[in-house]
């Protein structure tokens, strides 16, 4: 079930599934530990001898939201047969470790009425149920749940009282043991076992007296509390302070910081559409809640994929890193983007490269990418994660010129990568030697992994002549070179008519093409190998287009023929793969950087419309969608869906920029931000390459 709502922190992060059940906690690290684990914290309403689940069968009619501009919901819960609506703003506080929770209760019957609310909890301490310990406070009138160093504080209020109404505490998963929560269903009443410890679960209960068609106000937190010391005395003093500012405070001061936050470059949109405008403030919002405080961007924090693979994508990728990174940058973040490129910094190996992923608390993640081919040892690794991010870091600073912050990287980090990028060559080709591919199903010589190297040798020449170290610009620049001679040679194929997808070669030389369309070819000119309207670039771009867009009501473009992840229909003619939102917004990427003419320039702006139609209500997107319903496929939200958003929404501004000028001073007739001006030349399609940048791109 796809997560609907994140909200958090960069320390707390609280995942609710489309049913507005909370089924992932993660604490200390945004994506590390997940103390929830999938399982419900289910929310169960009692009204007129009557007992409801939220989300569990029929009854309840939900619409879930968020209030613009911010992370704290809006949702509306309403079921006739209990008679009850429920007005729910939630909200994790932007800088302590506490999820507030705000319930307006109204009574749709005409007498007065008490109405409970119960709150359960399934946890999984350190994600693992062995050793769980959950007690009931009588002097805080709470339940805690705790585990070593780890403690989880849950309190309610009601008529601006607080403490717990009622409470319930027990083992579960064992034989005659099922959990608390059933013993809230037959009537209402909770068994106040104060105290239990192994696999343990817990209910706490809020009851008030509703008038008639009138409404009352309950408030539940939660604490989360890091206790070297061995005592819950830091979740209980994250609770006394709830208690003395009241719930409502933190609420106001989150929804406060969010619209500030997500309003702090004053951009004009132009004419773009208001689903646009608001998907792209959503997208940074929910971005922000997917990056941890150590500076790891995690892909997806949503544990239901779990089922398919017995994995999490709650990792950091160095590619999407990169582009997150890159995205934040435009979007006017440095200082979000800079502590990741610090992150990749601490992990690069010594060899100069980046391994397949990492932990948010930079230790090295699970794999599937082995030490040992046919052939003998391989590096198990995706180059292009390598190469990204130093094309990402001169970019950065390309922007923000932020000297005394990059310095200490190119040492650390772009001289290791680079001095590896010029020597991890094909001997035949001079092309970049095999890797596994973005999508990490296949090993060779990929197009897009080529132009990412390319451009990561490229920026790391030109940071080389920046700091004066002239004679590896020079080096690094003619490998640049070589690898787009390459490019010219072997990955283009006139026998197609355009670029191959990859290519392998034999230890003899003999060159084996893969003819698949790819929708990661974009990579020619996204990182400026090629410029947008080169003929073969046209050419494999058209391909793309023509061969991956599903031809169904939905639409979009697949990875590339015939994929097999999640795939919903063999009618590969129709549907050559699941509709990716980021393989989409690459054409939108295209048609911006081929673009002359604001009229040609719009024609990016259906893509970004198709997207902003197929979102959840929240804005929320997934890493794709099922080719004939919509529905949500695979992880929600993917983080790289939002960035790739706010990427296009950025890069579209500044074309137009460059597009319209006034032909008596030659001054932009639009300009991007309000009250700024515009930042220094990026690399988007080579502006602001040095000499030997340019030469590469030239391949000369």
């Amino acid at each position: 079930m796809p997560r609907d709502l994140p909200i958090g922190n960069d320390r707390f992060l609280v995942n609710f599934d489309t049913q507005y059940v909370i089924r992932d906690i993660y604490y200390p690290h945004v994506g590390k530990e997940n103390h929830a684990g999938g399982a419900p914290f289910r929310f169960g309403v009692h009204a007129g001898g009557a007992f409801a689940w939220m989300g569990a069968g029929p009854g309840w009619s939900i619409d879930m939201r968020y209030e613009a501009d911010t992370t704290v919901t809006h949702v509306v819960c309403r079921n006739d047969r209990l008679q009850v609506q429920l007005t729910c703003t939630d909200c994790v506080d932007f800088h302590e470790t506490v999820l507030v929770r705000k319930f307006v209760v109204k009574n749709l019957a005409a007498e007065p009425r008490e109405i409970r609310l119960f709150f359960h909890h399934d946890f999984r301490i350190s994600e693992s149920e062995v050793g769980d310990t959950a007690a009931y406070d009588p002097t805080t009138k709470t339940v805690t749940h705790y585990k070593n160093y780890r403690y989880f504080l849950m309190n309610v209020m009601c008529d601006g009282k607080p403490g717990c109404s009622s409470f319930a505490i027990g083992q579960k998963g064992q034989p005659g043991k099922e959990g608390t929560w059933r013993d809230a269903e037959d009537d209402g009443e909770l068994g106040r076992n104060p105290i239990a410890q192994g696999a343990v679960d817990s209910v706490v209960a809020a009851h008030v007296l509703v008038p008639g068609g009138g409404e009352k106000t309950i408030y539940y937190w939660m604490c989360a509390a890091k206790v070297w010391e061995g005592s819950w005395d830091g979740a209980k003093e994250l609770n006394a302070k709830v208690e003395k500012r009241g719930p409502e405070a933190f609420i106001e001061r989150t929804r406060a910081y969010w619209k500030l936050w997500v309003r702090k470059e004053p951009l004009f949109f132009d004419e773009l559409p208001e689903a646009v405008v608001d998907l792209y403030k959503r997208s940074l919002l929910v971005v922000r809640t997917q990056i941890d405080h150590g500076g790891g961007i995690i892909a997806a924090n949503d544990s239901d994929i779990t089922q398919f693979a017995r994995d999490t994508y709650s990792y950091v990728w160095p590619r999407d890193g990169a582009l997150v990174s890159h995205a934040l940058d435009l979007a006017g973040y440095p200082e979000l983007s800079l502590k990741f490129f610090q992150f990749c910094a601490d992990v690069i190996t010594p060899g100069g490269y980046l391994l397949h992923k990492y932990n948010p608390d930079q230790s090295l993640a699970s794999s599937w990418h082995p030490w040992m081919g046919k052939a003998g040892p391989e590096l198990p690794i995706q180059e292009d994660e390598t190469a990204l991010v130093v094309w990402a870091l001169w970019r950065h600073f390309q922007r923000y010129r932020d000297l005394e912050l990059v310095k200490p990287l190119y040492g650390r980090l772009v001289k290791r990568a680079a001095q590896f990028m010029c020597g991890y060559r094909e001997p035949h080709t001079g092309l970049p030697a095999p890797s596994y591919d973005l999508w990490e199903e296949r090993r060779g010589i990929l197009t897009f992994s080529v132009a990412a190297v390319h451009a990561g040798l490229v920026a790391a020449a030109e940071f080389a002549h920046a700091f004066g170290d002239d004679d590896l610009a020079r080096k690094w620049t003619a490998a640049a070179i070589e690898i787009r001679q390459g490019m010219d040679g072997y990955l283009w194929r006139p026998e197609l008519g355009r670029f191959a997808r990859m290519i392998t070669v034999s230890d003899e030389g003999k060159i084996e093409v893969d003819a698949t369309i790819d929708a990661s070819m974009y990579g020619l000119f996204a990182f400026g190998v090629y410029p947008a309207d080169d003929p073969k670039v046209a050419a494999t771009m058209k391909a793309i287009k023509d061969r991956l867009w599903c031809k169904t009501d939905v639409g979009g473009i697949a990875r590339y023929e015939n994929d097999y992840y999640h795939r919903v229909s063999d009618d590969i003619e129709r549907v050559p793969g699941n509709p990716w939102f980021i393989c989409t917004m690459w054409l939108a990427q295209y048609e911006i950087a081929k673009a002359k003419t604001k009229a040609e320039l719009r024609e990016s702006v259906k893509v970004l419309e198709w997207v902003a139609s197929h979102t959840l209500k929240s804005g929320v997107l997934a890493e794709q969608v099922h080719p004939y319903t919509n529905a949500p496929l695979s992880v929600s939200p993917l983080t790289w869906s939002h960035a790739t958003v706010v990427m296009v929404v950025q890069e579209y501004l500044e074309k137009l920029e460059a597009i319209e000028q006034c032909k008596s001073c030659g001054q932009p007739l639009h300009r991007k931000y309000h009250s700024y001006e515009r930042p220094e030349p990026d690399l988007v399609h080579g502006e602001g390459l040095g000499q030997g940048g340019k030469e590469a791109r030239e391949g000369r």
